[in-house]
């Protein structure tokens, strides 16, 4: 029967353990299920005979909650989280959220702000020469120089704020292992220099890899800091290495003769090293200590939803999956997969439904084309923008058979599909089996899907297709469902104050909304996280592939005229809609034709905007009849508008 790792001493005691080889502080609660990186990286270094201890959400304020277990034989581990701690913390206006899904009772502020770093001094100051080792989103989008939003600074590497000896981008299975078995074998941390997504920090001189054909050196930090446009330089380069194949180390020097060092990234998972990582005795839910506050809330998102892929070939420039997990898809087995779905049935709180199989975009099943699987993804093209390469192979096959094998199992009613499906790679496919099986049997009711804006000049600066590709889709989703009988609907995100977008484009984008009858519930402001391509673009004011200069819309007031624009047919956004209109020079859309996005109705100079009467008159409303009145019906006004 699976059991969680220690916790407490009481649990050494449980298994007759008189030291440990890791100490593991996470910033998340402890959940071990694989859709949790602590889980997954625990359960590697368990798998291979290490002993693990977990310390979770530790008093950062206190120096002795690093202490439970003493110093680890090997080292310490630190992550921050399932998600970067400012984005866990602050909302993209900078606002305190209220909730944190990741800790028990969703209690706010159980981590620190910054919290690899953080945690990395509160080792520090104990543990002396004892190495850590950072990993996780946040280490891995900040293991260089990076634009940090929330302080509005350019920061250093983590590697150095953290007094960290190593840090391990990626997924991070592989370069665990390798640098727990060097550690085991008595290497010395400073000389763990070697392993594929790994960093470390050096004190030789730069020129030592100056002449080397597999390394760059990149702009000094204090260059960065002196010209945004070396940042812009740096980060092109630094986004044109994240493949696997084609990659070259990078070097970042800093002052006093330090440098961060950054290896090429780990190889991608074969499907045998894949299924392995979710074969490991996890327990699948949250540590029972939790239970009296009420569990942890981001476990009930993930406990019936299945992983079956890694990796994006979208690559969106707003999005940090391609410095994550990269561009190369990594998939499971069938047979791994239906082995999961199978004991999800025997859960008693499962109802018969698996919420969606699928990963950072559901119907990728494998690598764009042949050649990734030899030389990498391309490093000066992208697989479907600004069009799709001649070279992809759009094929849903797999993944069809894959849902059709999950549906047949015993006790499973339905399968959906949730965690986004990729319409440009959908519509290339030209075998439309899975696009009518997709709307036949996956979904309920709605689906989601992100063409983010229709604005030309903001799908460019996104890397997303030009708009035309997405109408192809809805136009045949549409067609497909009064075929099929049904009666769903395409929900999409959209994205307010991209780089790229000025208040006209936002009236492009509200313009479209008004036409398709759709007002968002939710509005995406665009949130600059680290290491994205977008994110450089919302410093430096240039789009780094090009270091020509790009729109970026800063101030608070303009972001929320864009926001408001979205949600024109709010009452509360009437002020800030008619200010933005004014100030795109479009007050051609307040009026009473059928096309304004702010209806006004007093003309005649008899109105009198206060009078109950006379907004009856002017909206089309009208008020409750004597008849309802005497049927018991509240005098209330009521919207019967009569069809011309």
């Amino acid at each position: 029967m699976a059991s969680f790792l220690p916790i407490s001493k009481e649990d050494l005691k449980m298994r007759n353990w008189d030291y440990v080889d890791f100490v593991y502080v996470i910033g998340d609660a402890y959940v071990d299920h694989p859709s949790f990186g602590h889980a997954i990286i625990s359960r590697v270094l368990d798998a291979h005979g290490y002993r693990v201890a977990i310390i979770s959400q530790p008093d950062w304020k206190d120096k002795e909650s690093i202490t439970v277990f003493g110093e680890p034989r090997l080292g310490f581990l630190i992550s921050a989280g399932n998600m970067d701690s400012m984005v866990n913390h602050y909302t993209v206006s900078k606002k305190r959220r209220e909730k944190d899904a990741y800790t028990p009772g969703g209690i706010m502020g159980k981590r620190p702000d910054y919290a690899t770093v953080v945690y990395g001094n509160l080792i520090r100051q104990t543990y002396k020469k004892t190495p850590i080792i950072i990993g996780g989103v946040e280490a891995s989008l900040r293991r260089l120089a990076h634009y940090d939003y929330w302080s509005n600074s350019l920061k250093r590497s983590i590697l150095l704020d953290s007094a960290a000896d190593i840090l391990i981008y990626g997924m991070g299975e592989k370069a665990i292992v390798e640098i727990a078995d060097a550690l085991n074998a008595g290497i010395d941390v400073k000389d763990i220099t070697y392993v594929k997504g790994s960093a470390y920090k050096i004190n030789s001189p730069v020129e030592d890899f100056s002449e080397s054909d597999d390394s760059i050196v990149l702009y000094p930090y204090s260059d960065l800091l002196a010209d945004k446009k070396n940042y812009a330089k740096s980060f092109y380069i630094q986004y044109q290495n994240t493949d696997p194949f084609n990659a070259k180390r990078l070097i970042e020097p800093y002052p006093n003769g330090i440098s961060v060092v950054v290896n090429t990234p780990a190889m991608p998972l074969t499907t045998q090293e894949f299924d392995d990582i979710y074969e490991y005795d996890y327990t699948k839910t949250y540590h029972p200590s939790y239970e009296p506050l009420g569990g942890v809330a981001a476990l009930s998102e993930v406990k019936f939803s299945i992983t079956s892929n890694r990796g994006c070939i979208g690559a969106c420039n707003f999005c940090s999956l391609n410095f994550h997990q990269g561009r190369i898809i990594q998939a499971r087995s069938h047979e791994s997969i239906i082995k999961e779905a199978k004991a999800m049935v025997k859960d008693p709180d499962f109802k018969g439904y698996i919420h969606d199989v699928g990963g950072p975009t559901a119907n990728f099943r494998k690598p764009a084309c042949k050649k990734q699987l030899e030389k990498g993804a391309c490093k000066d093209k992208q697989c479907l923008f600004p069009t799709a390469c001649k070279n992809l192979e759009a094929d849903h096959k797999d993944y069809l058979k894959l849902l059709r094998e999950l549906k047949a199992i015993d006790g499973v009613k339905k399968v959906f599909i949730r965690s986004g499906i990729r319409f440009d790679y959908l519509i290339y496919d030209k075998d439309e089996s899975f696009f009518k099986e997709l709307i036949k049997d996956h979904i309920s009711g709605q689906l989601r899907v992100a063409p983010e804006h229709v604005s030309s000049n903001v799908l460019e600066k996104m890397g997303k297709p030009d708009h035309s590709v997405y109408e192809r889709f809805v136009k045949r989703f549409d067609e497909l469902n009064k075929k099929s009988g049904k009666k769903q609907f395409i929900v999409p995100y959209l994205m307010s104050s991209h780089p790229g977008s000025t208040l006209k484009d936002a009236v492009i984008l509200a313009e479209y909304l008004r036409d398709i009858n759709h007002q968002p519930e939710q509005v995406q402001d665009f949130y600059p996280t680290p290491s994205t391509l977008s994110t450089c673009m919302y410093y430096t004011g240039l789009d780094p592939r090009i270091l020509k200069p790009v729109y970026v819309a800063k101030n608070p007031h303009e972001k929320a005229m864009q926001r408001a624009l979205l949600q024109y047919k709010n009452p509360a956004n009437k002020d800030l809609v008619i200010e933005a209109l004014k100030a795109a020079g479009r007050t051609d859309l307040i009026g009473v034709e059928s096309k304004c996005l702010i209806k006004t109705y007093h003309k005649d100079k008899s109105f009198k905007a206060n009078t109950k009467t006379n907004f009856v008159k002017s909206s089309g409303f009208k008020k409750i009849s004597d008849t309802d009145k005497k049927a018991g019906k509240k005098k209330t006004i009521r919207n019967v508008h009569k069809k011309k």
